[in-house]
């Protein structure tokens, strides 16, 4: 699956709004935040364009993730990119495995960098059958 850009988590406040509202969890390698996205009733509407008005529809459920990786954390620019992209990637396998209109923010570790893909991606997938069964009684009231 591609990890499009309405999936990227960009801007400040919503960064912020998942660290302050949101719930974490600790994979050992990353640190995973997350909580639910509350979409105001019409906002597809204000929208004068038919196609941003579609690709808004179509972004609106899918799970946004933002990707961070500090200096003092991880270490050099080479460790941080290569945290960075190896998070990206787990996302984009993964995705299927976020409940919908969920914002993740994936705080890597120097960990993120040493220990193997498929650890790091098994690690992943617990972390969001937890999400998952921690997402459906907030869905169902």
């Amino acid at each position: 699956m591609r990890f499009r850009p309405e999936q990227h988590l960009r801007r400040q406040s919503d960064i912020r709004a998942v660290r302050e509202q949101g719930r974490r969890l600790d994979c050992r390698a990353f640190t995973l935040w997350w909580t639910l996205r509350k979409t105001p009733a019409g906002v597809e509407a204000a929208s004068p364009e038919p196609v941003a008005t579609s690709l808004r529809a179509l972004g609106a459920a899918a799970p946004r993730v933002c990707v961070i990786a500090s200096t003092a954390a991880v270490g050099n620019a080479v460790r941080r990119n290569r945290a960075k992209r190896r998070l990206r990637e787990i996302f984009r396998h993964q995705q299927h495995l976020v409940p919908a209109g969920c914002d993740l923010l994936l705080i890597a570790r120097a960990a993120a960098t040493d220990r193997p893909l498929p650890e790091l991606a098994q690690k992943f997938s617990e972390a969001c059958r937890q999400i998952g069964s921690a997402a459906k009684p907030a869905s169902s009231l």
